[in-house]
């Protein structure tokens, strides 16, 4: 059973063989990258068809959440039921996308997960036994999950969010996507009015390492004063990177923050209300 949120590049060794391993690592070589060098036994896991579906981002954002059907199907053709203990890793602190294929496990309820800190880096310096090609998965039946929804806020709960002074709404963006002067993935710049800014990667020391858990809650203490982390909504730009600030206040303590899973990308499509600063 694993009980952390977050596990060490070397405690990960004595799992190999028990746990499902899950490579997240994105971009357009991951699957090259993949079939390069993999944690032996890690099953591919493609951020566009794994972790989102095809959707209109107006309405959704650009990397919605796949049906909970397909996803619980999903899992149990990786051979992933409710006992499996899983680990996630990929090339990026988590933030892309160990953080997301971590937050859609846990909102099913599966408890034994933890995402790999400092990642990949992480993984090669520790000598955890490394193949190529692909692995095989060992399909047991769909994913037996009570969960009936995605438990997700809409836009229109953002939109009271925004402004009630009870809670907090944190863009987990770069600081120049944030202010809008520089946005390269969404036709419009800015930010959701009333929201802070807390940059994912700000989480991270130079070796993709997450900062301890007493300099996450005094940086999260400042953001949220007296507000409760059951009442923080994070968003990015579609619902990826903010998956990485929930795995980071959980891993300090700080629970029940949930997810604007279409985020910018579907905000400032739908005429919502835009700050730019």
């Amino acid at each position: 059973m694993i009980s952390s949120p977050l596990i060490k590049a070397v405690e990960v060794i004595p799992l190999l063989g028990e746990a499902v391993f899950l490579d997240a690592r994105v971009g357009p070589d991951a699957v090259r990258a993949h079939e390069t060098a993999h944690v032996s036994g890690a099953i591919h896991v493609d951020l566009e068809t794994d972790l989102s579906e095809v959707g209109d981002p107006a309405s959704g954002g650009r990397h919605p959440l796949p049906s909970l059907d397909l996803w619980l199907a999903r899992l149990g053709a990786w051979g992933i039921s409710p006992s499996t203990p899983v680990i996630v890793y990929d090339a990026a602190g988590g933030g892309m996308a160990a953080a997301r294929a971590w937050w859609m496990l846990r909102a099913i309820g599966h408890e034994s997960l933890a995402v790999v800190d400092g990642g990949w880096q992480a993984l090669r310096e520790a000598g955890v036994p490394m193949e190529g090609g692909h692995s095989s998965a060992s399909p047991v039946g769909s994913y037996a999950s009570d969960v009936d929804r995605w438990p997700t806020v809409n836009a229109a709960l953002v939109e009271y969010a925004r402004i009630d002074p009870s809670w907090r709404v944190i863009d987990a963006r770069a600081p120049e996507r944030f202010t809008g002067q520089s946005e390269h993935l969404d036709p419009v710049g800015g930010h959701i009015p009333g929201a802070c800014n807390l940059y994912w990667q700000s989480q991270l020391d130079r070796h993709g390492v997450l900062e301890s858990c007493t300099t996450l809650r005094e940086r999260y203490a400042r953001i949220l004063g007296d507000v409760s982390s059951e009442r923080v909504v994070c968003y990015c730009g579609s619902g990826v990177t903010a998956c990485h600030l929930l795995l980071a206040m959980h891993a300090c303590g700080l629970s029940g923050a949930q997810l604007y899973v279409g985020s910018w990308s579907e905000w400032c499509r739908q005429g919502r209300p835009r700050a730019a600063d």
